[in-house]
């Protein structure tokens, strides 16, 4: 399996997924066809857990994400959560700026209906 790697734009993060069980999405994600950018992610992401690493690490560190991307990020954390059909683990990693509650509590609310824990890390802002 190849690593997939798509460069942050304008209105789109960076995304990171390597076999080694790191998946990592970062940056603005306001593109107006989500379905279409995530696509690749997906894929990716459904043929990984066919043969997941011991441990899953999802990072985010989203500055701002619409509505449209929440939907397609809640779809992409079902299918990392699958990893556990194949007894391996998972971590969720959920990045936010300090005193931006609107990140924070998105977050939040990705874990609630997930139900699974979430790691809340702050970071200090720039």
């Amino acid at each position: 399996m190849q690593e997939l790697r798509i460069e942050a734009g304008k209105y789109t993060p960076e995304v990171i997924l390597k076999p080694e069980g790191i998946i990592s999405i970062s940056g603005r994600s306001i593109h107006e066809n989500a379905e279409e950018f995530y696509a690749p992610v997906e894929s990716w992401i459904k043929e990984y857990i066919k043969k997941p690493a011991d441990v899953t690490v999802v990072n985010i560190k989203m500055e701002y994400f619409n509505s449209q991307s929440a939907r397609v990020f809640i779809r992409l954390f079902q299918h990392v959560i699958y990893v556990t059909i194949k007894n391996k683990k998972y971590i969720f990693n959920w990045y936010y700026e300090e005193g931006d509650d609107d990140i924070f509590e998105r977050g939040e609310y990705f874990s609630s209906v997930l139900s699974v824990p979430f790691n809340m890390i702050k970071i200090n802002g720039n």
